[in-house]
């Protein structure tokens, strides 16, 4: 009886393989395709104040040649940026260590070979290349030989131009607002219906504006083509060197010495001692250095809270007088009619973040930034900083709660951590540059967000109560009356040390309104 049955189940058997053989031929190959495998990179952010570390991850298969990509896990480096190691090169590379163990674990091990790993240096490289070329590659190399010493494959550390800057800070911003390609409710990406968004980054030592043109650029050296899922752009960019936040401080600084007795962007109540070195070493401030001066000397400097003196040092800093093309930003740079909204990044939010956050001050138009810059301006030291000290836990603060005093007694070498001489120019920059950049086109336009490099991996845009919000701000207060929307970016990340960046979670919430994570 058995071996009835077993001569029955054998053709059975090859019959059911023989239909499941053909039933495989019969079906795409596409319908049975395995989910493609994840991909890794990692970049270094090398920026004049700062250096970050981002690892990102996309699917192996791409849309169109351009990879879908999201934030993987990000790394704060400790101490400045790489630029501030010129007198020490090799303390340089010995900063990146603790961040790049972290990516050895982060990055799974079978990925590690197959892994790229960038580093890209902006505008603080870019001046030490100007001052000494000798120590700006001697830093290089030595961050070259540490990056090498990794597992990784290591696709070179360089200096990035000013143009290379402000196109990859519009990429990111327009991918962040999935401006490019967005992926459906449907389980598809699809391109989205609507314009890209102009970018204004403002940096520790250079700021950036970038947008989209219809027209070639006058100067060649202003456009730049690209080709993104399929489309093509032509972008208009430029890199202003030296007017970023910190060199425009020293730049300002260095002004005020020249003319005055006291710093009139400063408040009244401020004073500290200020090394000549530190302010006449920057090439930035090379116009306004004396013909000679003792490096080593100290001078004492107080602030005068002088809003009309303020803003004539900070008009000195432009040059309206001649321009060699139909029109211009300032400094002669060619720059074409500016159309359609701005995001505005960086220092733009830190600023304004802290006027509207910790001062209480509306931004949402022009005139009102005119009006906080006028107001904080008049504002003494003992008033700015208790401010600060309403939101508890600074260095600077009494420590006991029933004495929420001004924070008379700070140390300082903690002083720099207030807004003491940084949001008070900072605050006029940006309205000068909100005004030289974008002409007619209001600031509302401009929304004004920390949109620069923190992508999580969840990354979308929120509108209004039903998006899920982070324990501390990451944009501006919406304005009580009728103004712009306010855009959060990435719902998920929380607000980091003003000037060291955002920080994410390494696995982001979903918020419950946007469709895109």
């Amino acid at each position: 009886m058995a071996r009835k049955v077993l001569s029955l189940l054998l053709p059975l058997l090859l019959a059911a393989v023989g239909l499941a053989g053909l039933l495989l031929l019969c079906i795409p190959t596409r319908d049975v395709r395995e989910p493609p495998a994840l991909k890794y990179g990692i970049v270094l952010d090398a920026g004049s104040s700062h250096t970050s570390m981002f690892i990102y991850k996309w699917p192996a298969d791409k849309e169109n040649d351009t990879g879908i990509v999201g934030q993987h896990s990000s790394c704060n480096v400790h101490g400045g940026g790489i630029s501030s190691y010129a007198d020490n090169p090799s303390g340089a590379g010995q900063s990146l260590v603790k961040c790049l163990d972290q990516a050895l674990r982060d990055v799974p091990k079978e990925r590690h070979v197959g892994t790229p790993l960038y580093l890209g240096a902006t505008a603080g490289m870019r001046l030490l290349n100007l001052t000494s070329p000798e120590a700006s590659a001697n830093v290089l190399a030595a961050v070259t030989q540490t990056l090498t010493q990794y597992p990784f494959d290591f696709r070179g550390a360089r200096i990035l131009s000013g143009q290379e800057e402000g196109v990859f800070g519009w990429v990111t911003a327009n991918y962040l607002l999935e401006n490019f390609i967005k992926y459906g409710w449907v389980g598809r990406w699809f391109r989205p219906r609507k314009g890209m968004l102009g970018a204004m980054d403002l940096g520790g030592a250079s700021t950036q504006i970038t947008f989209e043109t219809a027209s070639p650029a006058e100067d060649p050296a202003n456009e730049v083509q690209l080709r993104l899922y399929g489309q093509h752009y032509r972008v208009y960019t430029h890199s202003f060197l030296c007017y970023g936040t910190d060199q425009v401080l020293k730049r300002l600084l260095a002004g005020a010495l020249q003319t005055h007795s006291s710093h009139p962007c400063w408040p009244r109540g401020y004073f500290t001692q200020v090394q000549l070195q530190d302010v006449y070493g920057s090439p930035c401030t090379a116009a306004q250095r004396p013909p000679t001066f003792n490096s080593s000397a100290k001078v004492s400097v107080s602030g005068s809270s002088d809003p009309a003196l303020c803003r004539s040092l900070v008009l000195r800093l432009f040059n309206f007088s001649s321009c060699g093309f139909s029109r211009c930003s300032f400094n002669g740079i060619f720059q074409p009619p500016v159309a359609g909204n701005f995001i505005a990044f960086s220092a733009f939010f830190y600023t304004m973040d802290f006027l509207t956050t910790v001062m209480g001050l509306p931004v949402a138009t022009l005139r009102q930034l005119e009006a906080a810059v006028v107001t904080i301006c008049n504002q003494t030291w003992s008033e700015v900083a208790a401010a600060l000290c309403s939101l508890g836990g600074h260095p600077c603060c009494p420590l006991e709660a029933s004495h929420p005093g001004p924070g008379a007694g700070c140390h300082p070498e903690l002083t720099p951590l207030l807004p003491e001489g940084k949001a008070l120019p900072e605050g006029a920059l940006i309205l000068r540059l909100a005004s030289v950049f974008l002409g007619p086109v209001t600031w509302s336009a401009a929304r004004v967000a920390r949109a620069r490099v923190c992508v999580c991996v969840c990354v979308c845009v929120c509108r209004g109560p039903a998006c899920s919000r982070p324990p501390l701000p990451v944009g501006p207060r919406p304005p009580s009356g009728p103004g712009p929307t306010v855009s959060h970016l990435r719902p998920s990340c929380r607000l980091g040390r003003r000037g060291r960046g955002p920080t994410c979670p390494t696995t982001a919430p979903r918020p419950r309104s946007c469709s895109s994570c």
